[in-house]
């Protein structure tokens, strides 16, 4: 059946009038961003398409700008930039909720931001949320690239930032392009490293969180910190 042939009471933005976007699912919300299907799919078609390619919602979120070329009909600039649009706001949204309460009063809305912010990146990204004495996050910064080594991570250069931001306590975060979220031993020597480092300057790490697109893995929650 093409869209047109669709009841009215069916389509996504009638439904969403008369019902409400609860009443919607996940195609049809997406369906009503995209707008538009391409040749031989219908919006509600492509939009089916893109939940399923990447996983549902949550894996759709965690997609890079890259990832999206691939899918027919999303290779122009307008339709990626509007749901590169929604991840950004998304990741904002995230980051003023961790700004007004303390990050470890909901964990895992830091593990999704941490998702959102580095897990799709096809190259390992080394970032530290700084937080204040009570554990609101103060800034989000990506300090280092490439494969972590306590060679390639400057502790020096992480306390600097540190009584930069006046920070009291941070978080350590990096991804696994790999899609594995279990660290390696390189992962562990080196978050006992910067620990040292920034307890010099009375700076606590609360944790060492690794992510993949979906997926995280929280060292302290494991008992590695």
């Amino acid at each position: 059946m093409s869209f047109k042939d669709l009841p009215l009471d069916a389509r996504p933005r009638e439904k969403l009038i008369a019902r409400g976007a609860a009443a919607l699912a996940d195609a049809e919300l997406l369906a009503l961003l995209l707008r538009t299907g391409v040749a031989g799919k219908n919006v509600l078609q492509l939009a089916q398409q893109l939940l399923e390619h990447f996983g549902g919602l949550s894996g759709l979120l965690h997609t890079g700008a890259d990832d999206l070329k691939s899918i027919k009909g999303l290779g122009g600039s307008a339709k990626r930039s509007e749901l590169i649009a929604v991840l950004e706001l998304a990741r904002r949204a995230m980051g003023e909720k961790l700004r007004e309460r303390p990050v470890f009063d909901s964990p895992d809305a830091v593990k999704q931001y941490l998702q959102l912010h580095i897990g799709p990146r096809p190259h390992e990204v080394f970032a530290v949320v700084f937080l204040d004495v009570q554990h609101r996050m103060l800034a989000l910064e990506e300090m280092f690239r490439g494969t972590l080594t306590q060679t390639s991570v400057y502790p020096r250069e992480v306390v600097t930032r540190a009584i930069h931001h006046h920070a009291a306590a941070v978080v350590l975060a990096h991804n696994h392009p790999s899609g594995s979220i279990e660290p390696s031993r390189a992962d562990e020597s080196l978050t006992q490293t910067l620990r040292a480092a920034l307890a010099l300057v009375d700076v606590r790490v609360l944790d060492h969180i690794i992510v993949s697109p979906g997926q995280s893995f929280s060292m302290a929650e494991k008992g590695l910190l």
